[in-house]
């Protein structure tokens, strides 16, 4: 379970947070929706320890992530930008190195690997180098990275930015997977045909702020609104920076 309790982030002269509070339980697909500068992205780095919050906390399964970030980060695992994965490693050198990295020896990191690489069903690539992989390819081996070490929670920034269609509909069977396992997943979005066909749980943000938190279906029950779209737009008032 992820839990942020009156988060507040400036970033520069710019208030990127403003008193944020949220949960993302196991077992769900928890999205935080918003438009471009909504405070999205900020909201993810400061959970995985990559921003430390000016005042609030952020927790990963009850561990405070700026108190005890290395425990913390060991619940995670963040989905990075598929399209950097290490072009001069193969799959199973890069899963093994993340694996590595969380604090699994060596013996045990190659064990998970090959057990990842065969859930994620990347044997006929595993040995080969990333170099020249395709867009699924990619996604699959950056997914493989942030799940090797089997946290409870994991991350996603956009996880489909840039992806093509065939790639997209993948990670989104995917990541339903893992949350009927009962991973907690948190990722955010400004595309609301994926928020609303992946998402247990939605938080609206804009300008920093929580405007609203619910299913779906009670989004637009709030609202009086037919679709997630319109309930969306009645909550922060604008469309701008939304992609349908």
């Amino acid at each position: 379970m992820i839990a942020v309790s009156n988060l507040y982030k400036n970033i520069g002269h710019v208030q990127a947070l403003k008193d944020v509070s949220f949960d993302a339980a196991d077992g769900q697909i928890t999205g935080l929706l918003g438009p471009n500068g909504a405070g999205k992205t900020t909201c993810l780095r400061t959970i995985f320890g990559l921003l430390t919050p000016d005042s609030g906390a952020a927790t990963i399964n009850g561990i405070d992530v700026a108190l005890h970030p290395v425990a913390a980060k060991r619940e995670l695992g963040l989905f990075p930008d598929p399209f950097g994965v290490y072009e001069r490693l193969t799959p199973r050198e890069y899963i093994q190195y993340f694996a590595e990295l969380s604090g699994m020896p060596k013996q045990t990191a190659a064990s998970a690997t090959s057990q990842v690489i065969a859930d994620l069903q990347l044997s006929e690539i595993a040995d080969r180098r990333c170099k020249g992989f395709s867009q699924g390819q990619r996604m699959k081996t950056a997914l493989a990275q942030a799940i090797v070490h089997r946290p409870k929670n994991i991350i996603l920034d956009e996880p489909t930015s840039g992806l093509d269609v065939m790639s997209t509909r993948l990670l989104r069977d995917i990541l339903r997977q893992l949350r009927d396992q009962g991973h907690c997943i948190l990722f955010s979005s400004h595309v609301m045909q994926e928020v609303a066909s992946l998402c247990d749980r939605v938080v609206v943000m804009a300008n920093g702020k929580i405007k609203a938190v619910g299913s779906p279906s009670q989004l637009c029950r709030q609202t009086d609104k037919d679709s997630l779209e319109e309930a969306f737009i009645s909550l922060i008032g604008s469309d701008e920076g939304i992609a349908a």
